[in-house]
């Protein structure tokens, strides 16, 4: 694909703010090649170490490239953003960060796994003794300026996106975002080559890659939250040969979370040979965790679907 437009990576920023002067100027309609960093801000590489993810300075993190002001937004209309294509780069990284992720408290030991894989996305990403992941590239923050004034983190996801993480913003997805300031001035990065859904221990497979996007607007939509439309289906890669699944079973959702997903490591544990972080890292590049009941009150259950085409 040829886009219309092309912004390098050097163009980022490290949180959302009204005030960033735009990079770019686009009409609805045109298509960008966007260069990403990775979640780290270029602090590890394909070389680096568990030391090197220790120094992390939390102040450069989740970059995103930007902003572009598209032409007639206006607050009150969405933007449409369509992936169009990806071009990874062949290295990422999965990291336990202390302090983060759904289960912080039971590993609070910094681990690192880099991972070489096809740039052409033929092969699955190797992992520990026998782990092999389906790879499936997207972009996990990307956002509008909110209204209010001011430098917000780049961290939690809000109403005009953000890090969203949301694994489906893959080839051929439209995701719409709520403008609040005009020409929305929208930014993106934090491009994974692959993630389950929850990203469990906080990282997925971080990966910069280029991303080409086409970008359009709908007027006067007045969307509350972003939203997004696939182009089929979202799980191909990962359903061929089943899944195992955990549960956890109360009245709180993100204790059932951690429940399920704590079965999914002992099972791992015990029948592979990886470690508990390993199981923990592995589960969140590509394990699903799913509400499967939130009516029959006062329990509800949440599922963790780990797939087992990893495993053979």
């Amino acid at each position: 694909m040829s886009c219309n437009h092309t912004i390098h990576a050097r163009h980022h920023h490290t949180g959302w703010d009204r005030s960033i002067a735009p990079v770019l100027t686009v009409r609805p309609g045109e298509t960008i090649a966007v260069e990403t960093i990775d979640a780290s801000g270029g602090q590890l590489d394909a070389s680096s170490g568990l030391d090197d993810l220790k120094a992390l300075d939390f102040g450069k993190v989740n970059p995103v490239t930007g902003p572009i002001h598209i032409e007639g937004a206006e607050p009150g209309d969405a933007v449409a953003i369509t992936f169009k294509a990806f071009h990874p780069s062949g290295w990422g990284w999965t990291a336990n960060i202390p302090g983060f992720g759904l289960l912080a408290d039971e590993f609070p030991e910094a681990a690192l796994n880099i991972w070489t894989y096809d740039r052409a996305l033929g092969a699955p990403a190797a992992f520990g003794p026998g782990g092999q992941v389906p790879l499936k590239p997207f972009v996990g923050t990307i956002g509008l300026a909110p209204a209010e004034p001011g430098l917000h983190s780049v961290v939690p996801p809000r109403r005009v996106g953000g890090n969203l993480d949301v694994r489906d913003n893959a080839v051929g997805t439209t995701l719409y975002l709520p403008v609040e300031v005009a020409g929305g001035l929208l930014s993106l990065g934090d491009t994974h080559a692959a993630q389950g859904d929850g990203e469990i221990c906080g990282t997925a497979i971080e990966s910069p890659c280029e991303v080409e996007i086409a970008v359009d607007l709908v007027k006067d939509a007045n969307f509350a939250f972003p939203r997004f439309e696939t182009a089929g289906p979202v799980t191909r890669h990962l359903d061929a040969k089943g899944y195992w699944v955990t549960t956890g079973i109360g009245t709180d959702l993100m204790q059932a979370a951690r429940d399920a997903v704590r079965g999914t490591i002992d099972r791992l544990t015990a029948e592979t040979g990886l470690s508990a972080v390993e199981a923990y890292m592995l589960s969140s590049v590509c394990g699903d965790l799913r509400i499967s009941e939130i009516v029959d009150q006062p329990n509800w259950v949440v599922s963790f679907y780990f797939p087992k085409i990893v495993l053979q």
